[in-house]
């Protein structure tokens, strides 16, 4: 069975031309400006965060609180609220890291492959609901719009690199703006700081061992069957950068104008010719269908044949995840082994 595109491709519009490229359309998120404001209803501190250039209202610390994909969920336990999550989303689409599954455990799913409905995520009693993208949110699909939830009480806060305004120059760095908010938000400064601390430690590390060293040309792509997509932009084009690699794609190229991916013909990728090839997956079984497809599409690819083919998972690229720290390591070390 075909697995849904993960929501950070979600498609919702026209195709872009360019390079035999045919663009895909999509979701959408936030930028993030906490404040603190005053006292809530019930004695605990009100927030306000300004989050996809729209107000938040916190009257209180969240108590019932979602993450709607497993990187909102690792995120949420990684700052120790886990004794205040109602539940968890689109579990189907990657696994959570081992050492948090068996907290996870206790937490109720309530979808698997894509976000839940509206009545399934109301059910549930949330006063906070955390998700990489407004996709997440997307009425016309049958899930919670942010209008509804407002409209039910229910805060909703999107990752800052998944917002419409940032999809195509989000960074890294956006992680620091949503541990920023969300520690505050949720009454968890101290944790959001020694996050914040590790990841910038380990990004500070990669860009130390990485300085100096000769530039290999990357492509990052998405094989789903027999489709083969390509980034050009956004955070997942900021990680490559930062691992020290030179995508072959960009923002420049037109296929990238107005969406950071895009489908693209096989005979685009052989004729950039990168050296490495970084690719995303969602499972074990993804992972060897895509070094299939590789192997069998790409014979004569130096990349292929000198199996310099980097696999990440898929959840570590969504926005505001600690993947996206965990992916800028794991690449830099394959294209620079002897660095590491």
């Amino acid at each position: 069975m075909n697995r849904p595109l993960p929501s950070r491709f979600a498609v919702s519009g026209t195709a872009l031309a360019g390079l035999g490229l045919l663009a895909l359309t999509a979701c959408g998120s936030g930028v993030t400006e906490p404040e603190a404001d005053g006292e809530g209803t019930g004695g605990g501190q009100r927030t306000v965060l300004t989050n996809c250039g729209r107000e938040v209202a916190l009257s209180d610390t969240p108590q019932a609180i979602v993450g709607m994909s497993p990187s909102q969920t690792e995120l949420l336990l990684r700052l120790g609220v886990g004794d205040r999550m109602v539940g968890q989303a689109q579990t189907a689409t990657a696994p959570l890291p081992e050492d948090l599954r068996r907290e996870a455990e206790d937490i109720p799913v309530l979808s698997e492959e894509e976000p839940p409905t509206r009545e399934v995520l109301l059910e549930a009693g949330p006063d906070l609901v955390v998700a990489p993208t407004a996709y997440e949110f997307t009425a016309e699909q049958g899930f919670a719009s942010v209008e509804q939830l407002d409209d039910a009480g229910v805060a909703a806060y999107i990752a800052t690199g998944g917002c419409e305004d940032r999809r195509m120059t989000g960074t890294v760095e956006d992680l620091f703006t949503d541990l920023d908010a969300l520690g505050r938000a949720l009454d968890v400064p101290d944790a959001a700081a020694t996050l914040g601390e590790d990841a910038q430690a380990t990004l500070d590390d990669v860009a130390e061992r990485v300085a100096g060293q000769r530039p290999v040309t990357v492509a990052q792509v998405y094989v789903e069957g027999s489709t083969l997509s390509a980034i050009g932009a956004g955070i997942e084009y900021d990680i490559i950068q930062r691992a020290g690699g030179e995508n072959v794609f960009g923002p420049d190229d037109a296929a990238f104008a107005e969406f950071f991916a895009a489908q693209i013909n096989p005979e685009v990728l052989a004729e950039r010719d990168p050296d490495a090839l970084v690719f995303a997956v969602n499972s074990p079984e993804h992972e060897q269908a895509t070094r299939d497809y590789l192997t069998r599409t790409f014979p004569e690819l130096d990349a292929v044949r000198e199996d310099r083919l980097i696999v990440i998972s898929a959840s570590d690229v969504y926005p505001g995840t600690l993947g996206n720290v965990d992916a800028v390591a794991d690449i830099a070390a394959g294209l620079y082994p002897e660095a590491f």
